[in-house]
């Protein structure tokens, strides 16, 4: 077995269709499914001619581009492991992310080479190769030709490491998620299975993991036009002149991204009717945002996956699928849908708290775990795709137990079942607001927040026993919006309702509330209380200083 494997079947079926594209216009540079074969194995042959052998580790710092994915598939062609660090970790998280593995080899674009300056692990990485451009003592990625020799790719066993990522490692040792070929493979065919993946599409990518899967079945993967690192602050110019100038069918991306290409079309009235299939992910997918969705692309098979990079995909909701009576039970505080388990998972909701550890269960005593319908509880997981543990076992405790010997992992994520079977997420376990009054679940009120006009964003938060949401209001929200919200919120008992003008969102995917920063600024920032409804400057959450005034809404 070898991911690589995929490619040159998709090179013998359709040798010389684009497999890769990147840039509109005139920048526009593209690579055929037989082009990148040969340079995957030309690639490979010259990374062992380098020394490095089947099994070594090997670093990649670089942004979606036909370099970065010709490297990828030439480490996995040679039988070697791509390791990406977050960049969040720091220089210290990458010091022991280095101690932890040793890489053999550092394969960075130009910028990232700077970083050897800073860290002596890197320093001591025998071979250092350049992609696109140069830096100094490295070698540059090779350009082959169509004579090169090329290498045959490795045959490896299914638990045979692919690429392993590091998070960012905020609290202790960073973790490690170590995805084997057999999990990638597995993966793909679900996500094949799940988003109707098949050849002659044209793919916007934006998503590593999903461009793989779609390169892999064999569309052509159009990269986005975009820094990736800020989705909810890109360009949307050039990804929407990608794809006109493309012919782009099928897009997957997080929320906050397309809500950029939204908000640039609707501003135009363009809709985009070449679109077959667009999915979002990575956050939160709200009914309103799938609705946009809908009418954006009025062709199109609009859905919203749920999956983490443990688990990815764990349940899917087709726009189609929601009805007047799910919006109801969104107002009332049930969470927001998910839709139904994909079939390729196992899923189950516990009882347990999320600071309770797991062990070894047998099948029993997992029943006496589960959750009736209906009822809140942790969300877990089990699947061929599923990751079944971290690097060196650090996590394990944590997210994973066992069931009769089969690896289940711990999502985190507060969710229900209700009778016909579908998830409904209510956020995470840990952000879970618990008084006297009860217990209440961010995404609870949150997804009922979201149904109201002049609502972006909210974000539930518990501030010295004080049950408070925090709201980013749409452009053009009218005074009486925090009024109406706490009047239609009032099942919630909220304590106040607090408006801002930006919330601090998730760096990965900037769709997902960053709540452990929200917590941290509402305790630092002082306010005093106003009418709802009254006159009031809100004061972004990002910077909100002690004296900010924060214009707020008091129950009763």
């Amino acid at each position: 077995m070898n991911l690589a494997h995929f490619l040159s079947d998709q090179a013998a079926a359709q040798p010389d269709a684009p497999a890769l594209v990147e840039g509109s216009g005139r920048r526009t540079r593209s690579v055929t499914f037989a082009e990148l074969a040969r340079r995957t194995e030309t690639g490979a042959a010259w990374l062992r001619i380098q020394g490095l052998r089947r099994g070594d580790a090997v670093l990649l710092f670089a942004p979606m581009s036909i370099p970065l994915y010709e490297a990828l598939l030439a480490l996995w062609h040679g039988g070697l492991t791509a390791v990406v660090v977050d960049p969040a970790t720091g220089r210290a998280g990458l010091e022991r992310c280095c101690r932890r593995l040793r890489p053999a080899g550092l394969v960075a674009v130009p910028h990232a080479h700077w970083l050897r300056l800073l860290s002596p692990a890197l320093r001591r990485v025998r071979f250092k190769c350049v992609i696109d451009g140069w830096a100094p003592r490295a070698l540059p990625w090779p350009a082959p030709t169509g004579d090169d020799v090329g290498l045959r790719a490795e045959e490896l066993s299914p638990e045979t490491p692919a690429l392993i990522t590091f998070t960012s490692g905020s609290t202790g040792e960073p973790k490690a998620a170590v995805r084997t070929h057999g999990l990638l493979v597995a993966q793909y065919h679900a996500l094949r299975a799940n988003l109707g993946l098949a050849p002659g599409q044209v793919d916007l990518a934006t998503l590593p993991i999903f461009a793989l899967a779609s390169l892999a079945a064999g569309n052509t993967v159009v990269l986005a036009d975009a820094d990736l690192r800020i989705p909810g602050a890109i360009d949307p110019g050039p990804v929407l002149r990608q794809i006109s100038g493309h012919g782009v069918t099928r897009c997957t991306a997080a929320p906050a991204f397309l809500e950029r290409l939204l908000d640039a079309d609707e501003a135009r009235g363009r809709t985009r009717d070449r679109l077959t299939h667009v999915c979002t992910g990575g956050g939160p997918v709200f009914p309103r945002l799938l609705a946009r969705l809908e009418r954006w692309a009025p062709h199109a098979r609009v859905s919203g996956v749920y999956g983490s990079t443990e688990a990815e995909p764990i349940a899917q909701l087709a726009a189609g699928d929601l009805g007047d009576d799910d919006r109801r039970q969104m107002r009332r505080g049930r969470g927001v849908p998910a839709g139904r388990p994909v079939t390729q998972t196992s899923l189950e909701i516990v009882t347990t708290r999320p600071d309770t550890r797991l062990a070894d269960l047998t099948a029993a005593e997992f029943a006496t775990l589960k959750a009736p319908a209906g009822e809140a509880g942790e969300i877990v997981v089990a699947g061929a795709h599923v990751l079944p543990g971290y690097l060196d076992g650090v996590g394990d405790a944590e997210a994973r137990f066992t069931v009769a010997g089969r690896p289940w992992h711990r999502t985190g994520d507060a969710g229900r079942r209700d009778e016909s079977g579908r998830l409904w997420l209510l956020g995470r376990c840990r952000a879970r607001v618990g008084d006297q009054r009860g217990e209440l679940y961010p995404l609870a009120v949150e997804g009922a927040a979201s149904e109201m006009p002049g609502v972006r964003r909210t974000a539930l938060a518990s501030l010295e026993g004080q049950r408070v949401l925090v709201v980013e209001l749409a452009a053009g929200a009218d005074r009486g919006c925090l009024a109406r919200l706490r009047t239609s919120l009032a099942w919630a008992q909220l304590d106040e309702i607090r408006a801002v003008t930006e919330l601090p969102m998730d760096r990965r995917h900037n769709s997902k509330v960053d709540y452990p920063r929200l917590a941290r600024i509402l305790r630092s920032a002082g306010a005093s209380p106003v009418r709802p409804g009254s006159p009031g400057t809100p004061t972004p959450a990002s910077a909100a200083p002690r004296s900010a005034g924060l214009p707020r809404a008091r129950p009763g």
